[in-house]
């Protein structure tokens, strides 16, 4: 029989809590949900709040069908908030909006990673944030993936911007910065203008096109997700991995001294412990107070120096 519990008054069937997800580490389904009831909740749920969410579905587990969900699953119970988001294939299209508790139980239950895009539900192409989503091609990793986000942190501040960064929970790491809503366009040609200017001063590390020939040793500088139409994992997010790896929040510190690529791998069972240290490094990024406009051009505007880690020691496999 499956089991029903109450959530906010909310009844809910909770499916195959039994079921291992996570063959690596033997983590259950009810472990997953357990994780997201009790361990990131407070934390998960302001990052999803009024934005809609795309699900990457996996319900037998990483090793078996992966799927990408935008409209509202069948079933979806008529409490759960949707909102429109608009498509040129379709125009009245509709998305989940995760804004309590039930709801990311209800969405927990169907086990997905959670993804959304820069800007909030009623204002689709208007971002308050904008990303760059660091990607390594082998043998370069997230240590490499780290030097240019020091790069791009002193590039971003001399521009009077703050960034804040995390695991993508899978190979490489994602920067966030605050915005003053703005046109995502206007953010994307920021952002490639970035990525453009990473490669030229980082040319052995970093790479500002998708071209797998040149992908090798370097590091991808994805402004795309910056697009209205892309959607980034959400902090906290569990991924669809061998392990039940998470997008977790950095400090600066542990981006500045990051040796390894373990060192900064971090699983269901990290976060409790972090969260009790630190809080929610991304924080920041919900703070209005905290949000800056894009800059105008300044053609003296200082540049950050080249930073190039370590190629003495090859980074730890």
């Amino acid at each position: 029989m499956t089991p029903i519990t109450e959530v906010e008054g909310r009844r809910l069937s909770l499916s195959n809590l039994d079921k291992v997800l996570y063959p690596a580490t033997g983590t259950t389904k009810g472990e997953v949900l357990h994780y997201y009831a009790a361990t990131v909740a407070g934390a998960i749920l302001p990052h999803l709040r009024d934005r809609p969410v795309s699900f990457l579905r996996y319900p037998d587990g990483p090793r078996g069908q992966l799927f990408v969900t935008k409209n509202p699953p069948p079933g979806t119970p008529d409490w759960v908030r949707t909102a429109p988001v608009p498509h040129s294939e379709d125009p009245a299209a509709r998305q989940v909006v995760v804004d309590d508790l039930a709801a990311l139980m209800w969405a927990a239950n169907l086990v997905v990673e959670f993804h959304t895009p820069q800007w909030r539900a009623g204002a689709p192409g208007t971002a308050d944030r904008m990303v760059f989503d660091l990607d390594p091609g082998a043998p370069a990793t997230v240590v490499e993936c780290c030097a240019v986000a020091r790069w791009l942190r002193e590039r971003l501040a001399s521009d009077g911007l703050s960034a804040y960064g995390k695991t993508s929970g899978s190979k490489g790491l994602h920067l966030l910065v605050p915005l003053e809503p703005t046109p995502s366009a206007e953010v994307s040609a920021y952002a490639k203008r970035l990525a453009v200017e990473a490669e030229s001063a980082l040319p052995d590390l970093a790479l500002h096109r998708m071209k797998r020939v040149l992908r090798p040793g370097k590091v991808f500088v994805d402004f795309s997700q910056n697009s209205a139409s892309k959607t980034t994992a959400t902090p906290y997010t569990l991924r669809a991995r061998a392990e039940p790896t998470v997008s977790a929040p950095l400090t600066w510190e542990e981006i500045a001294e990051c040796r390894s690529p373990e060192a900064l791998v971090f699983r269901a069972d990290d976060m409790a412990g972090r969260l009790e240290r630190y809080g929610d490094l991304l924080g920041p990024l919900l703070d209005p107070d905290r949000a800056r406009p894009l800059p105008t051009d300044r053609p003296d505007r200082p540049r950050p120096p080249t930073d190039r880690p370590d190629r003495s020691r090859p980074p730890a496999d």
